[in-house]
C-alpha cells in the first residue's frame, strides 16, 4: 500500500494527519498514480481499446448512475453489515472514501493506493451505485430520513429465503461490460469498507455481451424468456422510478428490491414450448403476448380461444404482473447467475432480480402479491434471497454520495 493510501485512509477512518512533509510527498506519489489517464501510455491504451473497453458513464450528477443506465453485461451486488459502533461520523468518512474511489474507477483512473493500477484503465462503462439498508439510517441517527417503504418486505408463501442471500445495511452495485473491470472495482471498494463494515453477501450476474445485440434490445433470462418488456421508458421513468420532489435526501432518489430467484431448470426443461408459453403468457421466440404478434403489443386479456377460455391465462406471469398505470410500473434490471452444480449435477442457476421504483409499498409489493398468489411460473422458480435498499441521490463533483442523508 502506498504512502498516499495510508495517509488518506488513516485520516478518513479517524486517525490523526501525518506531518505536512510526509503528507506532501505521499500526495505527490498518489497523484502520479491517479494521473495515468493523462499519460501517453494511457492515451495509447485508450486508442487501442474498442468502444466497449473505453466507454465511460459519468459518475457525478443529481441521480446515481447504474439505474437508468443501459444495463451492462456484468454486475456484482455486494451487501455489507455495519460493524458495531459505526456511527454517523464513521459512515460519512466511509462514504467520502467510497465516493472518491468510485468516481476515479468509473473514469478509468486508479484509486489512490491501488497496487494494480493497470487494471483500472479500461472502465468499460463502469457504474458504481450505492444503496442504504434500513439499519444504516438507525446507525446514523437519521431514522426520519429513511424512505418509508425501505424495510424488509413481508414473507410470501413461495419464499424459501436463505440467510446467505438476505438483508444488508449497505449495498454497492458494480456494473460494467467487462468482468475484470467489475472484479477489480469490487476489490478496491471492499477494501474501503473494511474499517466500517463486513461483507454479508456477494451476488454476481451476467447478461449478453455488449455488441451481441443492439442497445435497447430486451434481454433473455436463464429460462429463455424476454425480461423487461414492460419497463417504464423515457419520461415515464421520472414518475415510476425516481422521487422528483421532497426533502434533499429524497429528491432524485429511488428504491431497490433485490430478489435472488433460483430457476428449477431440471423440471422446466421437461415442458413443451406451448406449456412454457402458457406459463409466461408470451411467445418465447418473439416475446409477443399470446394475443399479439410483436413484443411490445399490449396483451388483450378479454380475448377467448375457440372453446371460450382466455387466450391470456389468468395464471400466466404476464397476466399477474401486468400494470397499466405508468406511475405504478417498476424498472426491471435483472442479471442471470450460474453457480456450482450440486453433487448430483443439478445446476444452481437463476436470476438476480433487481427492481427499481420510487416507492416499494406502492409499486413493487402489489405486483409481488399477485405473483405469489397465482403465478404459474412459481412452479419453476424459487425466491431464495431478498433485500431492500434506498438509492440516495447522486452528488456533484466535490460532494459525496449520502451527504444529504448523513449530513
Amino acid at each position: 500500500m502506498t504512502g498516499g493510501s495510508l495517509h488518506r485512509r488513516h485520516l478518513l477512518t479517524g486517525g490523526v494527519a501525518f506531518v505536512a512533509g510526509v503528507a506532501g510527498a505521499a500526495g505527490a506519489a498518489a497523484v502520479s498514480t491517479a494521473s495515468t489517464s493523462d499519460s501517453p501510455q494511457r492515451t495509447v491504451d485508450a486508442a487501442a481499446a474498442d468502444d466497449t473497453g473505453a466507454g465511460v458513464v459519468p459518475f457525478y450528477g443529481p441521480r446515481q448512475a447504474g439505474v437508468s443506465t443501459e444495463p451492462q453485461a456484468h454486475a456484482s451486488f455486494v451487501a455489507f453489515t455495519l460493524n458495531a459502533g459505526t456511527d454517523r461520523a464513521a459512515l460519512a468518512r466511509m462514504m467520502r472514501l467510497l465516493t472518491d474511489d468510485a468516481a476515479r474507477l468509473t473514469r478509468g483512473v486508479a484509486p489512490l493506493g491501488d497496487t494494480e493500477p493497470e487494471l483500472a484503465t479500461l472502465p468499460a462503462r463502469l457504474t458504481v451505485t450505492f444503496g442504504f439498508g434500513p439499519e444504516l439510517y438507525r446507525a446514523a441517527g437519521r431514522p426520519e430520513r429513511r424512505p418509508s417503504s425501505v424495510e424488509p418486505i413481508p414473507p410470501f408463501a413461495i419464499d424459501r429465503l436463505e440467510e446467505a442471500w438476505t438483508g444488508g445495511d449497505l449495498l454497492i452495485q458494480i456494473c460494467a461490460d467487462d468482468p475484470l473491470t467489475v472484479t477489480h472495482a469490487q476489490r478496491m471498494l471492499i477494501k474501503d469498507t473494511r474499517p466500517f463494515a463486513s461483507v454479508r453477501w456477494v451476488q454476481r450476474g451476467f447478461r449478453r455481451s455488449r455488441g451481441a445485440q443492439a442497445p435497447g434490445h430486451t434481454q433473455r433470462n436463464i429460462l429463455g424468456q424476454l425480461d423487461g418488456t414492460a419497463n417504464p421508458r423515457d419520461a415515464a421513468q421520472d414518475t415510476a422510478v425516481w422521487v422528483t420532489g421532497g426533502e434533499p435526501w429524497l429528491r432524485d432518489s429511488t428504491t431497490l428490491v433485490i430478489r435472488r430467484i433460483r430457476a428449477e431448470l431440471e423440471t422446466w426443461d421437461l415442458l413443451s414450448t406451448a406449456d412454457k408459453e402458457n406459463a409466461v403468457g408470451r411467445r418465447l421466440a418473439t416475446g409477443a403476448p399470446l394475443t399479439g404478434t410483436h413484443e411490445r403489443d399490449q396483451p388483450d386479456f378479454t380475448a377467448l380461444d375457440t372453446v371460450g377460455f382466455p387466450v391470456m391465462p389468468n395464471h400466466a406471469h404476464v397476466t399477474r404482473a401486468h400494470v397499466t398505470d405508468d406511475r405504478l410500473k417498476i424498472l426491471r434490471r435483472p442479471y442471470n447467475y450460474d453457480g456450482a452444480a450440486d453433487a448430483a449435477g443439478r445446476p444452481d442457476t437463476g436470476l438476480v432480480f433487481a427492481a427499481y421504483q420510487a416507492d416499494i409499498a406502492r409499486q413493487y409489493l402489489p405486483i409481488q402479491r399477485r405473483l405469489a398468489e397465482r403465478d404459474l411460473l412459481n412452479e419453476w422458480t424459487t425466491p431464495i434471497g431478498s433485500a431492500v435498499f434506498a438509492i440516495p441521490p447522486g452528488c456533484a463533483e466535490g460532494g459525496w454520495i449520502g451527504e444529504p442523508v448523513l449530513g
